[in-house]
């Protein structure tokens, strides 16, 4: 393995001093009033040897990484998957380089994603974050750590945030189904405190009161890490006997793949026994034998808005933002 380049190799090459090799290596020729010729022979002597700087060491002196810590729930959820290439994306761009990892819904699990992420120095962090996290996201903010929270937010907490509008989300998907004729209308969500999925639920709920239908309301909750069991559960109680619904508004993408699953058990067919609507696209509902209905968040635009809030909070900026997005209802055959 051939030695790495040091600035005393150039500094040899040359016959200067290290120091002077350093001011130009960093930028600072003008400042310390190094001559242009010499100038010109350092660098074109760091060059023939191949000089590669080591960015460890030039992001502590100067206190930044040009790194972002990204956490997600679930980088293998699609609609994760998809954020964080926008955030990756849009970041490359403005000159940095994005470290990620998901919770899992988890407290713990994000909580030590943040403390390593801290030991290696990020500049700032874009948290979608899990459930109990209040204090975790205080605890950065006390530290003058920049970060911006998307897809969902605390209200008790006073940050900036991206996310969407999910109250207008659930309720443009129930007064289209309304309008197509369905009034026994259910929901499945998760259960949680979570602000996000609290909104698509009270969307739902408003919707359905707003059209006189609230003796309707069918609204069952699934544990995360027991979405199949749970979900076939709720499929059973609202798919089955006298009071079976015939529409129903799954609150995420992976309920909605779960719920067909268990629809196909069901020997149920759509939209013949059961309207659908799903929480955000996925490739396999293009391969379903009905054309899937589904609420599409605009991803590229949250992770875009999420990735400018940061650097600007990075450039010294103290001004708060709370952006809310709309959605766009994709109207396919699942809910005619």
């Amino acid at each position: 393995m051939s030695k790495r380049t040091s600035l005393k190799d150039i500094a040899d090459k040359v016959g200067v001093s290290t120091a002077l090799v350093s001011y130009v290596i960093n930028g600072q020729e003008k400042e310390k009033r190094v001559g242009k010729e010499v100038v010109k022979k350092i660098r074109t002597a760091a060059l023939e040897l191949n000089y590669q700087p080591n960015q460890i060491a030039r992001s502590l002196r100067k206190g930044s990484t040009k790194t972002i810590g990204l956490i997600v729930a679930d980088i293998a959820n699609p609609f994760f998957g998809n954020l964080a290439r926008v955030i990756e994306d849009e970041a490359s761009r403005l000159g940095y380089t994005v470290i990620f990892g998901s919770s899992d819904e988890d407290s713990g699990k994000m909580e030590s994603l943040v403390d390593i992420l801290i030991n290696r120095q990020v500049d700032g962090f874009i948290i979608v974050p899990a459930e109990g996290t209040e204090l975790q996201i205080k605890a950065l903010q006390e530290k003058k750590i920049p970060l911006v929270l998307t897809d969902r937010y605390f209200i008790d907490v006073t940050t900036n945030y991206v996310a969407l509008d999910n109250y207008g989300a659930s309720f443009d998907a129930i007064t289209h189904l309304i309008a197509n004729g369905y009034k026994k209308i259910g929901m499945i969500a998760y259960k949680s405190n979570l602000i996000h999925m609290q909104e698509r639920v009270r969307g739902y709920i408003e919707a359905m009161k707003a059209n006189n239908l609230e003796n309707e309301i069918r609204l069952e909750e699934v544990r995360y890490n027991y979405t199949m069991i749970d979900n076939e559960k709720a499929m059973n109680n609202l798919a089955i006997g006298e009071k079976k619904i015939d529409a129903i508004l799954f609150a995420t993408n992976s309920l909605t793949v779960s719920g067909l699953y268990c629809i196909k058990k069901l020997n149920l067919k759509i939209p013949e026994d059961l309207a659908i609507i799903g929480f955000d696209g996925n490739e396999a509902f293009d391969f379903f034998y009905t054309p899937l209905t589904y609420i599409e968040q605009p991803i590229e635009e949250m992770g875009k808005e999420a990735v400018g809030m940061l650097v600007e909070q990075i450039d010294g900026s103290t001004k708060i933002a709370h952006i809310k997005l709309r959605h766009t209802l994709i109207k396919r055959q699942s809910s005619l």
